[in-house]
């Protein structure tokens, strides 16, 4: 299920406040990520920026990052800074005797979020994305589209004159990262999906061919042997969803058939969100678009509404 983006025009820039920076250093920085990560972090060039995931050996997410490459033994890692001190702490555990440095660098960098004309104005035009730019001292991290505008993460010192542009809220930067149908991991989904769950093996976030990291082998056997029965979708409500919330279906009151993993109030009114749900209720609401089949919270909860994902599933890697 895929169409083009609402058709949306919006310009700016915004400070990130809810991004951290977990920063490995070290002639083995690459290695070390190499041996815990989704990502081929030994492929990824210095104009290369990456999704990853990092996972317990059930093959879980307890983290996601946006990678990329300061030099080839300086690297970051972008996430959610709700889960950053957990994470950093998980990540050092696996240390020993690597010649690696990890360390919260928040305080280092500065982050912004780049949206449309402003990004162009500022890389000189939209790149593909995972692609890395670096523009003095900053990098520019091109991400998926939201809503049909190219974004992008900027990351530069502390200090670095803040990128040019018109602010616009941070609450717009959620709703088109919503849009992108990427979803980061945050601490009310922490160890709820294997990577497939969120869409990551068709959006550039887990890498088959690489070698072995915690939760390898339950990721490549949910992929090759097709036993995902979960899947990420856009959905629309008229009330206010949080990550999280439960999702239910018409035909089972029982329980769940899906969790809220990213939500934003749009623009254009109501709420837009990213649920991770059971690829048969998603099935049964699309085919019965004209009726309530998707409730947000409780059994009797708003309706929700599927939207179209910004892009295709991948059906083999």
């Amino acid at each position: 299920m895929t169409s083009s983006s609402p058709v949306f025009s919006v310009s700016g820039i915004t400070e990130l406040p809810h991004l951290g920076i977990i920063r490995a250093a070290g002639e083995e920085a690459v290695k070390f990520l190499q041996g815990q990560l989704t990502q081929d972090v030994a492929l990824m060039g210095l104009n290369d920026a990456r999704l990853a995931a990092f996972c317990n050996a059930k093959g879980r997410m307890q983290a996601s990052f946006v990678v990329f490459k300061r030099s080839p033994d300086d690297i970051l890692l972008v996430c959610s800074r709700d889960i950053l001190a957990a994470t950093l702490k998980r990540l050092s555990m696996f240390v020993m005797r690597a010649k690696v440095k990890l360390s919260d660098a928040s305080a280092e960098f500065q982050l912004y979020g780049l949206v449309g004309q402003a990004l162009e104005a500022i890389a000189g035009a939209a790149q593909p994305t995972w692609t890395k730019l670096d523009v003095g001292a900053a990098s520019v991290a091109f991400l998926y589209p939201g809503a049909g505008q190219p974004c992008a993460l900027w990351c530069a010192p502390a200090g670095t004159p803040a990128p040019e542009g018109a602010l616009i809220d941070v609450a717009l930067w959620h709703w088109l990262t919503v849009q992108s149908g990427v979803s980061m991991i945050t601490q009310p989904i922490f160890e709820a999906f294997v990577p497939q769950m969120l869409n990551y093996e068709s959006v550039g976030g887990v890498n088959f061919k690489k070698g072995c990291y915690p939760g390898q082998e339950i990721v490549a056997r949910s992929q090759y042997r097709g036993t995902i029965k979960r899947r990420a979708y856009l959905v629309h409500s008229d009330t206010a969803a949080s990550v999280g919330q439960e999702v239910f279906h018409a035909d089972d009151a029982a329980q769940p058939c899906g969790l809220v993993a990213a939500a934003a109030p749009s623009p254009l009114g109501g709420f837009d969100a990213i649920v991770s749900m059971q690829t048969s209720a998603a099935a049964d609401a699309l085919a019965r678009a004209g009726e309530t089949r998707l409730t947000l919270g409780a059994p009797a909860g708003p309706g929700l509404q599927l939207q179209p994902l910004p892009y295709a599933l991948l059906e083999s890697i």
